[in-house]
């Protein structure tokens, strides 16, 4: 499913491959037999719109979206497991499904940021791939409801890939439950954050731009997020 290596690509942290490969991620879209029309249609306009701003908006944007805060985190596991011991394990077997799909890790990266297990989804067939994005579901429901929360366009590649799985559940479904849930990336619940911690945009060894260094760096001691019981999630899937 090669649609699915364009939306990781697109839910990386924006850089100027992104702009310069436009023309041949829509020639690819174009070709993606597991996409309808309407769903080319949809995300061809997603890419051209995302492709007008400028990249240092762009990257911008995405750290205050991303990285700020763990309600909206890339990392699945930090909705699952949190900080305990059992992620330790997941990031384990996830690994481990990696290295026997022939895929290397960049070690810049944590195996279960979502873009990652794109690129390793699409390796797999149809069915395999399909299989695998209903696993995280529930993740990509929770994630899309608290993007429409802060109205980004964003959402619309969670609901994209929701449909692709599958999966019955929709991220409308869990916006009602969001409703009690307070905001992590507030002023507020960021500097309770930051005044226990000494910000470091650079690292000694890094030549990273402020941007990216802090898109690296993020999740460090911040707020615990609501975590999801995968169990639960997927026995109440189907709806009434």
């Amino acid at each position: 499913m090669n649609s699915l290596r364009i939306l990781g690509l697109l839910l990386d942290y924006p850089d100027d491959l992104l702009w310069e490969s436009q023309g041949e991620l829509l020639e690819i879209i174009s070709e993606a037999a597991e996409l309808t029309g309407g769903q080319q249609v949809e995300l061809a306009a997603f890419i051209r719109q995302f492709c007008q701003q400028d990249l240092l908006d762009a990257q911008s944007s995405y750290t205050g979206l991303f990285d700020r805060g763990r309600a909206t985190s890339l990392l699945l596991f930090e909705h699952v497991h949190g900080e305990s011991r059992d992620r330790g394990q997941a990031m384990v077997d996830l690994l481990a499904q990696y290295h026997a799909a022939g895929l290397d890790i960049d070690s810049r990266e944590l195996p279960d940021y979502l873009p990652l297990y794109l690129e390793y989804l699409s390796t797999l067939t149809t069915d395999e791939a399909r299989s695998g994005l209903n696993d995280i579901a529930p993740i990509l429901a929770l994630l899309g409801a608290r993007l429409q929360e802060r109205n980004s366009a964003y959402s619309q590649l969670f609901d994209l890939l929701l449909a692709l799985s599958g999966s019955e559940m929709a991220s409308e479904d869990v916006r009602p439950s969001l409703q009690q849930e307070a905001r992590d990336d507030t002023p507020a619940a960021l500097d309770a954050v930051w005044e226990e911690e000494q910000i470091k945009f650079l690292g000694e060894q890094s030549c990273a731009s402020g941007e990216e260094a802090a898109h690296q760096k993020r999740f460090a001691g911040a707020v615990q997020p609501q975590y999801l019981d995968l169990d639960s999630a997927n026995a109440g899937e189907a709806r009434p």
